[in-house]
């Protein structure tokens, strides 16, 4: 409709403007709004498909009061493994590390309120009620623990206030470069890369409706396998994405408060991967303070690894699979871990 609109209004220029009464003034306009115009039925009609696409996929719909999360479970045994991605991200992030730990226990990945295949809440999602949606979504999928909580960058806030909330369900816990709760005092940098990516997520619902984030994101996750990477991309280009994250983004400080309440882990196994490859200042002292809640932990720095390469990469991806299956089986057998 837009497109033809600006057929008709094209022609009225042509015809009631002579050439040297400011059509140039006015094309420009018409052929931004013939791009926007464009990128959005493209954008329309993609995500109907993907959405179709989905239907097909495994894994289920679980009511959770108010909205529905998606979860998907594979392999067998205890303790169970769940995994919490980080900001903006989806279930398809672990692609590889999914069925690695799949093939030694139990792991189930879900997508918070908002994203992936996820519905919308009606209400703010603080680190309080994204561990309460978390426990009503396994508590109805009959899965009671114990757990194993892995969280990657700010899932790492999560799985702490998780765990500070039902700890008599987790029985360990695995960091992946993760946000630090004392990160906006911690680290010098911080607060002003908060600002500016705040601002900048702010473009993004907009954007995605024009399609431009599907041009944005088409190069996204390269490391992923084939079928977690088309996913990955597809739910990054959607406007409730878009929205999802710029609202997560926003509670950041909220949700760094409630993870900053956890004093101490006792001897939960806990394993902490760090990634050194353009880390910020303070970033591994940082990482040590988070391993040293917990007096059975492990911290190992992977070398060469970057944030997005402990999930994204398969290589680097094996070594947080191997870091999961050691504290899934310090956890069995009540071993210190190694």
């Amino acid at each position: 409709v837009l497109l033809g609109l600006l057929a008709w209004i094209t022609i009225q220029i042509r015809r009631q403007l002579p050439r040297r009464g400011g059509r140039w003034m006015l094309y420009p306009i018409v052929a931004v709004t013939g791009l926007a115009a464009v990128g959005g039925g493209h954008h329309t009609v993609t995500q109907s498909i993907d959405q179709a696409s989905v239907e097909s996929m495994p894994g289920q719909l679980i009511d959770v009061g108010d909205h529905r999360l998606y979860l998907s479970c594979t392999g067998s045994g205890e303790p169970t493994v769940i995994l919490e991605p980080g900001l903006g991200e989806t279930s398809a992030a672990w692609g590889w590390i999914a069925p690695t730990v799949a093939a030694h226990t139990r792991v189930c990945v879900y997508d918070r309120a908002g994203r992936g295949r996820s519905e919308s809440s009606p209400t703010p999602q603080d680190g309080d009620q994204i561990a309460t949606d978390l426990h009503t979504l396994l508590e109805r999928a009959d899965i009671i623990g114990p757990l194993v909580m892995v969280g990657h960058s700010l899932g790492g806030l999560y799985v702490l206030d998780y765990t500070a909330r039902y700890p008599q369900q987790v029985a360990g816990m695995v960091l992946l470069d993760a946000t630090p709760p004392t990160a906006f005092s911690s680290l010098p940098d911080y607060p002003a890369f908060y600002d500016m990516f705040t601002t900048a997520t702010g473009l993004f619902p907009g954007l995605a409706r024009l399609g431009a984030t599907e041009l944005i994101n088409a190069s996204s996750h390269p490391g992923l396998p084939a079928e977690a990477r088309q996913q990955a991309r597809a739910d990054w280009s959607t406007a409730v994405q878009a929205r999802s994250q710029r609202d997560e983004l926003a509670m950041v400080p909220t949700m760094m408060a409630q993870a900053g309440a956890v004093t101490t882990l006792g001897d939960l196994p806990l394993a902490v991967l760090t990634a050194p490859m353009d880390a910020q200042t303070g970033w591994l002292a940082a990482q040590e303070d988070v391993a040293g809640l917990s007096g059975n932990s492990i911290h190992l720095v992977v070398p060469g690894a970057s944030h997005e390469s402990l999930l994204d990469d398969q290589a680097v991806a094996a070594v947080s699979g191997q870091a999961i299956a050691q504290v899934v089986d310090a956890a069995r057998t009540g071993t210190p871990l190694a």
